[in-house]
C-alpha cells in the first residue's frame, strides 16, 4: 500500500487502493494530523506548560544571580596566539562588557564543540560586548586549532596564570571545568566579574543538544569528534 492510500484509511477509515487527486491527498494528511493532535493533546499541553515553567525558573535564576554582588579582579596577562602578552583589561576593545569562555583546551573535544557553535554568534556578540576563549593551551596550540576549526573571535592563552583557579572553574591542578564569565569594566577602569555558568551536555549554551532531543532516542551516545584538517 502506498503512502497516500495508508493516509487514506487512517484518516477515512476505509481500506481504499484508489488514486486520489492532491487535494484529496493533502486534505486527508491535514485531517490526519488534526485527529493525531486531537489525540496526544494531554501530551501537547504538559509540554507546553513544561516550556512555560522552565521560561521562568530561567527568569528567576537570572534575578538570583543579579543579586550575588559582583567581585573585583585583577587586570590578569594573557598571551596572544602570535605569543604577544595582552591584558584583560585590553581585551574589553570598545565595550565595557565582557563574555570570556573558560575552555579546558585542545584535550577537551567536548570543549571544542562548544566553541564550534559560537562561531555563528560571533559577529552578533560583537554588536552587545567583547567575546574572547581563554585556554591553557600554549599560542603554537591554539594557532593551530583556529587554523583547524575556523574560530573566527579572540582566542587567548590563560596557561601560567591564576586566572581560572581564581574564576572558580580549576578545582585542583590540573583538572578544570568548562564554563563562562561575565564581566564589567566601569568608568574609572575597574573590573568586576558580574555571574558566571558552567558548560555541560544539556545546557543552553550550545544549541546542538536540545536539536538532538527532537528525536525519540535523543543524541543516541552521539559525542563529538575532532574535525579533519
Amino acid at each position: 500500500m502506498g503512502w497516500a492510500a495508508a493516509i487514506g484509511v487512517i484518516a477515512s477509515g476505509a481500506i481504499a487502493r484508489e488514486s486520489v487527486a492532491p487535494s484529496q491527498k493533502h486534505g486527508r494528511i491535514r485531517l490526519y494530523h488534526a485527529r493525531m493532535t486531537t489525540a496526544q493533546s494531554p501530551h501537547i499541553a504538559r509540554a507546553k506548560a513544561i516550556d512555560e515553567e522552565l521560561k521562568a525558573l530561567q527568569a528567576e535564576r537570572r534575578a538570583l544571580r543579579m543579586k550575588i554582588a559582583a567581585a573585583p579582579v585583577h587586570d590578569y596577562d594573557f598571551r596572544r596566539p602570535d605569543g604577544s602578552t595582552v591584558k584583560l583589561s585590553q581585551l574589553f576593545g570598545a565595550h565595557d562588557d565582557m563574555l570570556i569562555v573558560h575552555n579546558m583546551g585542545e584535550r577537551c573535544q567536548h570543549c571544542a564543540l562548544w566553541a564550534d557553535g559560537f562561531i555563528g554568534f560571533a559577529r552578533h556578540l560583537a554588536q552587545r560586548c567583547a567575546f574572547v576563549l581563554a585556554s591553557l593551551d600554549s599560542p603554537e596550540s591554539l594557532t593551530a586549532q583556529i587554523a583547524l576549526r575556523g574560530w573566527n573571535y579572540p582566542v587567548v592563552s590563560d596557561g601560567g596564570t591564576s586566572f581560572n583557579l581564581d574564576m572558580g572553574y580549576e578545582p585542583k591542578p590540573d583538572s578544570r571545568y568548562p564554563g563562562v564569565s561575565s564581566f564589567h569594566r566601569s568608568a574609572d577602569g575597574s573590573i568586576a566579574r558580574v555571574s558566571s555558568a558552567f558548560f555541560g551536555p544539556g545546557d543552553q549554551f550550545c544549541s546542538i543538544w536540545p536539536l538532538f532531543e527532537l528525536f525519540a532516542d535523543g543524541h543516541k551516545e552521539w559525542s563529538p569528534h575532532k574535525p579533519l584538517a
